[in-house]
Order: structure tokens, then sequence, then C-alpha cells
């Protein structure tokens, strides 16, 4: 088996060489190849990757390379990680929206659509060379926005699924809080990417959401950073991105006192690369859990091992029972839950209880109040002919009204991303519930041009 990392010279990518290593019973790699134009980052990553490899006794082979024609070819899943412009790029996400009073964040309001306009069309050109060079290969997009991406990639006919760290997180954290293992703990996650609640937490199939707020909630509203009562009153677990719709103007206020975290990332970035650069160093370095990213490894290797026949193991767990499970080759959808519980499924670690797994698919009905073609991040049934979306129990208003806006916006993202002009970036300034004011949007998308420039080829 062949993958290839797009963006493999990224800081957080022994990351994922540590889950390859632990997990090659799941995904036994016998070649990766790492892929990023930064030649010199490159030959710092690829040498500490091949070192972790042989510490742990993995067979496989890892190079690296510049030439992405060369790099793809044979693959047999390519994984994408990339960043246009770079932690640049993404402090200006981070602060010029500020400016505006905004929420300046790099997958989120005007920052978010900066960042997916410069995104897109990079990364269906990779796609289109991944058809060209293997076309047999599934992508995994971890590329932000993931959901705008995911469905750039998907409405334009590529074998694509999207995956976040986000429900990963939440179960291993459960997990901790509750005293089990994380392969019991199975979430009920909903919504769209960056923009998903926790509806339920069962362990052995018994819901203790109420116990874990009841004994736990300051923990987990710590963790998420909003006020405990919120958690209680809403009887749910918000991601840390709710906070910048349900907290706006305190968030803004915040983000304006410190430094933004592009630039807290560059400086460790920094002293990272100075660590890969050891000769002696044959393990990914403590220093990068705050890099981000954390746990995308085993959900990576879990997805990627699912999509290829392998029965992915070692990812994020949900609720599902037999009955609704199909055949994890995308039929579940056509399955209605028989045993009481109101059609709550999680996310799930294949293997013995069905291979369920947390990713960003098209919607395809399973929320009926988008379009089909929308991408929402949810439990799916996962299998070579790809991602299929399990049955939900009905979403209340407070949260389907948030997702119809977000998704509104992500759909005109998605023209402002493959059209370009300087209306669409308006328009879609102006649907986003962060935002939506005519004055707000026009100065907005006057700055979004200014410093995005040399990446908008239509500006």
């Amino acid at each position: 088996m062949k993958l290839a990392v797009v963006g493999g010279g990224s800081t957080y990518t022994p990351e994922l060489i540590d889950g390859f290593a632990r997990l090659r019973d799941v995904l036994p790699i016998a070649e990766l190849v790492l892929i990023d134009p930064a030649a010199e980052r490159l030959e710092l990553i690829g040498g500490l990757a091949r070192r972790i490899f042989a510490a742990q006794g993995h067979p496989g082979r890892i190079t690296w390379t510049h030439d992405l024609d060369a790099g793809l070819d044979g693959a047999d899943a390519v994984l994408l990680q990339l960043r246009v412009g770079g932690q640049a790029a993404r402090n200006q996400d981070e602060t010029w929206p500020l400016t505006c009073g905004c929420i300046g964040q790099e997958t989120t309001g005007a920052g978010g659509l900066a960042k997916a306009l410069r995104t897109v069309p990079i990364v269906l050109d990779i796609a289109e060379r991944v058809r060209r060079r293997c076309p047999d290969a599934w992508i995994v997009d971890f590329t932000n926005p993931v959901g705008i991406v995911t469905r750039a990639l998907l409405t334009h006919g590529h074998k694509a699924v999207g995956l976040c760290n986000v429900a990963i997180g939440f179960q291993r954290k459960f997990a901790r809080l509750l005293g089990v293992a994380p392969e019991r703990v199975e979430l009920e996650h909903i919504g769209l990417n960056h923009l998903t609640w926790e509806r339920a937490v069962r362990v052995d199939g018994v819901d203790v959401l109420p116990k874990l707020l009841a004994e736990h909630g300051d923990a987990v509203a710590d963790d998420v950073r909003m006020p405990r009562a919120l958690l209680d009153r809403l009887g749910v677990v918000p991601s840390y991105y709710l906070r910048y719709y349900y907290q706006h103007d305190a968030v803004v206020s915040e983000l304006r006192t410190k430094p933004s975290r592009a630039a807290e990332v560059a400086a460790l970035e920094r002293q990272l690369l100075d660590l890969y650069a050891d000769p002696a160093l044959a393990e990914k370095p403590e220093l990068l859990s705050r890099r981000g990213g954390a746990f995308y490894s085993e959900a990576a290797v879990a997805l990627t091992s699912s999509l290829l026949g392998g029965g992915g193991q070692g990812g994020v767990r949900g609720g599902v029972r037999s009955d609704v499970q199909g055949d994890a080759e995308g039929h579940a959808q056509d399955r209605v839950p028989r045993d009481g519980r109101d059609g709550a499924v999680g996310g799930a670690v294949g293997g013995a209880r069905g291979d369920v797994q947390i990713v960003n698919t098209f919607n395809n009905g399973t929320l009926p109040f988008l379009p089909d073609d929308a991408v929402i991040e949810v439990p799916a049934a996962v299998g070579p002919r790809g991602a299929s979306p399990l049955p939900l129990r009905p979403l209340a208003p407070l949260f389907a009204g948030l997702i119809g806006n977000v998704a509104a916006y992500e759909d005109l993202a998605l023209e402002a991303a493959l059209k370009g002009g300087r209306d669409r970036v308006f328009s879609a300034l102006l649907a986003h519930p962060l935002i939506g004011q005519i004055d707000y949007a026009e100065r907005l998308t006057d700055e979004l041009i200014a410093h995005n420039r040399e990446h908008l080829t239509w500006a």
C-alpha cells in the first residue's frame, strides 16, 4: 500500500507518522511519500519520519519529494494537509477582521472565507492530478476549512472524505473524565465542520451525557471555554468553535489583547524544526502536542483503512446497532433504526460493532432542512465505496437554524472560491451570521481582497 501526504512538510506530520507506526497492523503501509514544495523543511521532517519508523520497527519505506506528480504516482490514498500562504496568511486571517469588530479566525468568518478562496483552487488542481496519476486513490482531506474544501472535491466528482479531529478529541477527553477506555465511548456528533454539538455520550450503549455534565461539567466547560451554565441549559457539549457564535463580542475583545494563534504557532514551529534537526530524535517530541491536530493520526489511520477495505480500527466510536450499520459501503442511509433509541448514532471505531466514523461528506437527506449536496459532519458508514451518513434524530431548531445559516454561507463561499468576483465575496460575507451587516461586509470584502490579492487570480 502506498500513501501520499500532500503538505508533508508540516510540523505536525510527525504526529501522523507516529500513528502510522503504532497502528501498522490496521493500516499496513509499504511506501509513504511526503510531498511539499518546502525542500529544507521536508528534508528535516522526512528524516525524522524515517527514524520514527525505524525506532518502532515499521518496515515501510519513507521518501519525500517536491514533485507532486511523481509523489502521487501509484498512490492508494492521498492525504491533504496543506496551508496556502503558510502561517503568514493565517496571521492575516486572524487579525484584519478584528479591525471591523469581527472574529479573526482561520476557519470561520471573514478569515475562514479568505482561506477558502486561497485553498479551493489549489486543492482542486491537486485532485485533478490525483485523478490522472492514481485514479483509484481516495483523497482524505484534513485541509481547512474542511467542509467547504470537501464539498469542492465531491461536487467535482473526486473520491474524497473530509476529516476533522474535534470528535476524536472529545471522545478521548470524555473517556479520561469517565475513567473508561476510549473505544467504549460513543458520540452523537452532529453539525457542520467546526459547528458541531455532542448530543449524547454513550458508554456501552448507555447515554451518560447528563452524568458527565453533572460530575465533570466544570472541566468540560473549561475545555470548550464556555460557561458551565450554558452547557447545563443546552444539555449538549458544543465544540470550541461555537464560542465564536455564542460569545462573539467577548471573543473579539479577547483576541484584540493578545498575539494571534498564527504568531504562537510560528514560534512553536521554529522550536519544533530545531528539535527535528537532531539526528538522535526518533519520536514525536512532547512540544508537538501544543501545535494542534491531537489524535489526527488515529482518526486518519482508521478512515484510510476503512476506505481501502481494511475495516479501520482506532478512530472515533459511535453508538450504532447492527440494524443501522448497513454494509459500511454506502448503504446505511437506506436502513431505519428499530430498537427504540430514536436513531441516535455516533462516530465509531470499525471492527466488532461496525465500521462507523465521524466524517465530512454529502448530506444526502440526512438533515432534511439542508440540500443533498451540503457537506455535513456526522457519523457515517465507511467502506471502499465511500462514506454514507447514518440516520439521525430530528434536530432542535436552536441548532438547525444556525446550521442552515452557515450552510448557506458555505454555498456562497464555494461559489466565490470557484468563480471569483467581488460581488460573490460580498454576498458570502453578508450571509455569514458572524457578519451579516452591509457596512461590515463591504469593508471586509475590500480588506480580504487587499490581503489576498497574490493568491486570487481574478483580483
